[in-house]
């Protein structure tokens, strides 16, 4: 009897010693997008919180306590990069975590906005797969023992984009070049413009820190007066005063709502990455079709 105790003891040491084989990854990612497409390809494997919350501006977010905590306790953190979280390099190195960084972004060509590199890759379904396959080869690494199940989630995930892919090639090929215009209030869709033949114009740059100048605001004001544009959208993380002053001024009108940097508080449209995309898509094609 006392060996089977002593037995017993040191069976329970064992199994405390180890990760049990139910235990799920802590994973915190910089921001809601990313958020969401961790959580698809994670699926019960991994709890998944994110730092910055849907309708949020990761551009202006300042970091508290309880991301710190967060993030000092994940076995994973997952950023975007490119320079998106300018402050998740302090906040990383504040806490302390042991944790294993991945950038979603490694493998994105950048494109350039005056000289700056543009963030917002996730605008184009085409990066958004790269997106997948990195956070797939991370929570790999970090749980080996479920990298099948992420495989099996990742390829769900990847034939949903690319069918959502393909719609919006088709359904923005249907577009006169001339109706393709789009004024946003900040330099988010760049990504969007290159894969699918659109252009979008902001009187903000790439970040929604700096407000344009009187000139640059005038410049584009006169530019519109000039040559015209579908239609014009607020965000919405963005400074809607900055659309409806250029609505005013230019006579074209707003389009709607649509989602740059952040998504949805639950009961709006877009509170995935898909559902994001797809209302994006769905407003844009529609508004520009019906433009003048």
């Amino acid at each position: 009897m006392k060996r089977l105790f002593y037995c017993f003891c040191a069976v329970l040491a064992v199994m405390m010693s180890a990760s049990p084989s139910w235990a799920k990854l802590d994973v915190v990612a910089s921001f809601s997008i990313l958020g969401d497409m961790v959580e698809q390809v994670a699926g019960d494997k991994a709890t998944v919180t994110t730092i910055v919350g849907p309708d949020a501006d990761a551009h202006l977010y300042q970091p508290n306590t309880g991301d710190a905590v967060a993030v000092a306790e994940a076995d994973l953190v997952i950023i975007n990069g490119m320079g998106f979280e300018t402050w998740s390099a302090q906040l990383i190195e504040t806490s302390g975590t042991k944790a294993a960084v991945a950038v979603a972004t490694d493998g994105i060509t950048p494109l350039l906005v005056d000289g700056e590199v543009d963030p917002h890759a996730w605008n184009s379904l085409e990066n958004g797969l790269v997106y997948v396959n990195n956070i797939e080869a991370a929570l790999s690494a970090a749980s080996p023992a479920d990298a099948a199940t992420f495989r099996a989630n990742a390829d769900a995930y990847r034939a949903k984009l690319n069918a959502l892919h393909n719609r919006a090639l088709a359904d923005i090929a249907k577009l006169p070049e001339q109706k393709r215009v789009v004024v946003t209030a900040h330099d988010a869709f760049g990504y969007l413009e290159t894969a699918y033949g659109m252009t979008f114009l902001a009187p903000q740059g790439i970040d929604t820190d700096a407000e344009p100048s009187a000139k640059d605001l005038a410049e584009l004001i006169a530019f519109l007066n000039e040559t015209g544009a579908g239609a014009l959208f607020v965000e919405n993380i963005a400074n809607a005063e900055l659309i409806a002053q250029i609505s005013r001024e230019t006579g074209i009108n707003i389009g709607g709502r649509i989602y740059s940097d952040a998504l949805s508080v639950k009961g709006s449209p877009a509170t995935s990455y898909l559902a994001m995309f797809t209302h994006n898509l769905e407003l844009l094609t529609k508004t520009l079709a019906a433009a003048e």
